[in-house]
């Protein structure tokens, strides 16, 4: 596959792996990349964005989702050319998506309006809900959201235009939202369609083994705040795993069909997945440009070490969303300490990162320029900042003008899963989306990422390419990047986190 056609994160282990093989040869080499992710990347192929979007048809999750809270659901939307749409989320008790907790049935009308002039690439829309209905599979279930009903006083209120508790049944559908109750119950459980404001159309082509590549449609909808007490205010600027069209999704796909047939009586059973060990090490790459809250587009490349519990991992930032416009890169390495199983979390593995090293590449110019502009000392000491040249911001600490502080500390969720190609896929705990650090154990992530695949086995000690590289060196100052407001960069598993200059 020609390396135009790959985000830069592959591009680096591509040709990474002739430069350090040749340097490797003349002294001792850090890191002896070599080129195999394009085998275990199948999927990375060029995507093409449709603008407008069009929404019409149904639209299914891919597997078991698990959003903040934890909340663990699958979801099948479908929009129809009137502009109505009828949306299932499916809720579970299980990371597995194997034992139905209730399920929401939510009609409504959306809008599209115009290109967002916020996250590049997204469609603003506005939506309006018509009705919406719970139904419950589980006494367990039943009895939580009633008794979340009865902790306010809009629940109590909502509680009041439905049948007493006691009355409810398994499998009967209830409204929460119509004509005759409207919002009341909907705020008392947190309830929201706002993940509909911003939407996001793409196609891509997946490669088949001896076949001709499949036409694959996904609709990514805005992303759910990590705080749930922020939800009904907040106004995605990310997004959330994509949906796939039920007509045009990736195969094989397991979950596909049985979400595709199933309705709000009738939730879907995911078939069983094998469970995988934490095993970190090797080395790991973003399957795709990534956009994350706050108007942030990037790739990461990651290599565990297990023996020593070290890692190291570069952060390309780019300022489109499709990751052809570089702005920086980060370096930044530590150690981690030994993973326990995660008891608020099920299937998830608990960790503690630590951030001893940095190193920032300016790859633009203007964040050549407002590095230059730093107060003295504040950022990697004092020098003329260029684009394309590394330079360590250990000694100083971290990087002031981007946030970065050092050493750091992060209490992080992992997992590991194998998707249906075979693929060994890490999931790392989803970034706060108010931009503050995970540093104690109380804020601890409850979801994931999108997941990072497996390019290598165990690593060398080290794995970094050398300092000042031709590949550094050979992008172009595409620029892009605003002067105010500036995204900063999130560290290490997004370990220095957005704030705005």
């Amino acid at each position: 596959i020609p390396t135009a056609m790959l985000p830069s994160a592959c591009v680096l282990v591509l040709l990474g792996a002739h430069i350090v093989q040749a340097a490797g040869e003349a002294r001792d080499s850090r890191l002896h990349w070599e080129p195999r992710c394009q085998p275990a990347l199948p999927d990375r192929a060029a995507s093409t964005a449709i603008l407008p979007p069009h929404l019409s048809g149904l639209w299914i999750s891919t597997g078991c989702e698990v959003r903040p809270g934890p909340e663990f659901l699958t979801r099948a939307y479908t929009f129809y050319p009137s502009r109505l749409f009828r949306a299932h989320q499916f809720y579970y008790e299980d990371p597995f998506c194997r034992e139905p907790a209730h399920s929401l049935l939510v009609k409504g009308k959306v809008r599209l309006r115009r290109a967002s002039w916020v996250t590049r690439g997204a469609t603003e829309a506005d939506y309006h809900l018509h009705k919406v209905g719970i139904v419950f599979h589980s006494r367990r279930a039943l009895l939580d959201v009633t008794g979340r009903l009865n902790q306010t006083r809009a629940g109590r209120d909502c509680m009041r235009r439905l049948p007493p508790a006691r009355a409810w049944r398994l499998g009967a559908l209830y409204e929460l939202r119509s004509a005759r109750a409207p919002a009341d119950c909907l705020e008392a459980l947190g309830l929201t369609m706002h993940e509909l404001s911003l939407v996001r159309v793409q196609r891509r082509l997946q490669p088949q083994p001896g076949a001709a590549p499949r036409l694959v449609e996904e609709l990514y909808l805005g992303d759910i705040h990590t705080d749930p007490a922020q939800r009904r205010h907040y106004r995605p600027t990310g997004y959330q795993h994509p949906l796939q069209s039920a007509l045009h999704h990736a195969q094989p796909c397991p979950a596909c069909g049985l979400i595709a047939h199933s309705d709000v009586h009738h939730p879907p059973v995911l078939p069983p997945l094998l469970a995988l060990p934490l095993r970190l090490g090797g080395r790991w790459v973003s399957s795709g440009c990534e956009a994350h809250p706050a108007v942030l587009f990037l790739t990461r490349v990651f290599a565990f070490h297990g023996r020593s519990r070290s890692w190291e991992g570069y952060y390309h930032h780019f300022s489109d969303p499709a990751c052809r416009q570089p702005t920086f890169t980060m370096y930044a390495a530590g150690r981690y300490t030994r993973g326990t199983p995660s008891t608020r979390v099920r299937g998830g593995t608990e960790l503690v990162f630590e951030v001893t090293r940095a190193h920032v590449t300016p790859m633009d110019q203007v964040t050549t320029a407002m590095l230059n502009f730093s107060e003295p000392s504040s950022c990697g000491g004092p020098g003329v900042w260029s684009v394309g040249s590394e330079r360590d911001v250990t000694a100083t600490n971290g990087c002031l003008p981007l946030g970065i502080r050092l050493p750091h500390v992060e209490y992080e969720l992992f997992k590991m899963e194998q998707d249906p190609l075979g693929r060994s896929l890490l999931f790392i705990g989803q970034r706060p989306t108010d931009g503050s650090s995970p540093d104690t154990p109380e804020k601890r992530p409850t979801s994931y990422q999108a997941p990072l695949v497996l390019c290598g086995g165990e690593t060398p000690s080290s794995y970094r390419p050398p300092q000042h590289s031709p590949l550094l060196q050979k992008h172009s100052s595409t620029g892009g990047l605003r002067v105010a407001p500036l995204p900063l960069l999130p560290l290490v598993l997004g370990l220095a986190f957005l704030h705005w200059l």
